[in-house]
């Protein structure tokens, strides 16, 4: 805006002043407008809030509509020490003994003990493979073995480190100790398939089996663990893993040994309500979550004579109407529970839902029709209750849906709130600079008529000297 540097030069008219004020008035429509567009980013962040609460609550009832939200189980073990277990949902109520004869090991091995203490090893190429060992046989795996290039004054510690350096399945490490320095490898994984060899395929003494250069880490060396799968019984059988974890040896059971057992483990399996009743807690919670947001935004306070940010505001009424609807609709998809109040889920003053305990807990001993009547895919009146919730919230959050549409209405609405300052900015600039030319020259003029006024009084006087 266009600015007064000195006003009031020729008069003693303060044209800052008046100017100021008179623009003052001209901006007023913009306090207005700055308060809408606060008002719009604030309902765009609420509806934001409000889709989130949504997408909370598509997830809750997600989990009523799948399978295995309704087929917890829990899976236990007679004794932790030995034993423990995990089953997934839908595995079939069971037991069966567990046995276990050995744990799954990782083969080790160390070298004869190498002098001098910090000494050059000697210059080649050791090889280190990754296979099976059966007895005194290696058959190598289907990975490319690891050629290490030792140079003539690397160390037992360099050859080490260049093992580690490379990841490649086997860890090493240095021993010393009165008898000199030996190399200590470890597989990284356990099981027969997982074994290793270490071997020199170029050593600068021409001999790569003699016991002097670089064949010194090999020749001599021992190995004091082999690796080995896991082996222990199910009900009598026998079953390895290349771990202690078993999996799927009994469909969806996984059991993980942890010691050598003295007597049969039982692993059982039964079916877990729980799950079930949590599920069902959540989509309470998660529907609350979002209906006690609509209210608190669409409410009016007679006593305060205020409303909140959506009250009147016809979309988030709409919203609200739809997902009461949902929860007080009646389904036909059981033939013992056809809405929520059958199985213990009230519709509270507010529209909040809340549970009864005893109710629901006798409703989770039919857990087929309670079933039914949450997520049965059947469409019109059969139309499970969950699949009801998840269908709507789908259409609610769909890229198309209710809160794209009303996200883009809104920032529409902002962008032209800000279309409206920005004009109104520049009227009021060019209205600033109009007036401040008007009372500039305005100050001018009355600066003229003001001298004009002082010459006339001072002739004025001086003729009334002359003439007495």
């Amino acid at each position: 805006m266009a600015t007064m540097s000195s006003p009031g030069i020729g008069s003693n008219l303060d044209v800052k002043s008046i100017v100021s004020q008179l623009v003052a008035i001209e901006k007023k429509p913009l306090e207005k407008l700055k308060l809408q567009a606060a008002a719009t980013q604030t309902k765009i962040s609420t509806f934001g809030q409000i889709k989130s609460m949504v997408s909370s609550l598509q997830d809750a009832v997600g989990k009523l509509t799948s399978v295995t939200g309704w087929n917890g189980v829990t899976a236990s073990s007679s004794d932790n020490a030995f034993v423990t277990s995990s089953a997934i949902g839908g595995t079939q109520p069971t037991s069966f003994n567990v046995e276990v004869q050995s744990l799954a090991k990782a083969q080790s091995s160390y070298s004869a003990a190498l002098l001098p203490v910090g000494g050059a090893v000697g210059a080649g190429t050791l090889r280190l493979e990754l296979g099976k060992w059966a007895g005194a046989v290696f058959t190598p795996g289907s990975g490319t073995p690891l050629d290490i290039t030792v140079s003539a004054t690397d160390k037992v510690a360099d050859i080490a480190s260049k093992i580690n350096g490379a990841n490649a399945g086997v860890t090493a490490t240095i021993l010393s100790d009165a008898s000199g320095e030996r190399l200590l490898l470890r597989g990284k994984n356990t099981g027969v398939d997982a074994g290793y060899r270490l071997s020199v395929t170029a050593d600068d003494d021409t001999n790569p089996a003699d016991a002097l250069g670089l064949s010194r880490v090999v020749v001599g060396s021992t190995t004091n663990q082999n690796a080995t799968d896991a082996a222990a019984t199910i009900n009598g059988i026998p079953v390895t893993s290349s771990t202690n974890t078993f999996a799927n040896k009994v469909a969806g059971v996984t059991f993980t040994a942890v010691q050598e057992t003295k007597a049969p483990v039982v692993v059982t399996i039964t079916k877990d309500n729980s799950a079930v009743q949590k599920n069902i807690e959540a989509f309470v919670k998660a529907y609350n979550d979002v209906n006690g947001i609509l209210n608190e935004a669409t409410k009016y306070d007679a006593a305060t004579k205020t409303g909140g940010l959506l009250q009147g505001d016809t979309t988030a009424l709409a919203l609200q109407s739809a997902l009461r609807a949902a929860v007080q609709s009646v389904t036909t998809s059981s033939s013992v529970f056809t809405r929520l109040s059958d199985i213990g889920v009230g519709v509270l003053r507010g529209g909040n839902l809340e549970i009864n305990g005893a109710k629901l807990s006798t409703a989770l001993e039919n857990t087929d029709q309670l079933r039914a009547m949450f997520s049965n895919t059947a469409a019109g009146s059969a139309e499970g209750i969950a699949v009801r919730f998840k269908n709507l919230t789908t259409r609610l959050l769909a890229s198309d849906g209710f809160f794209s549409s009303k996200d883009s209405t809104l920032k529409q609405t902002l962008d032209s709130n800000s279309r409206d300052q920005t004009q109104l900015n520049e009227k009021v600039s060019r209205v600033e600079a109009a007036l401040n030319r008007r009372y500039t020259a305005l100050d001018g003029q009355l600066g003229k008529l003001s001298s004009l006024n002082s010459y006339l009084s001072q002739q004025i006087t001086q003729w009334n000297k002359n003439t007495s």
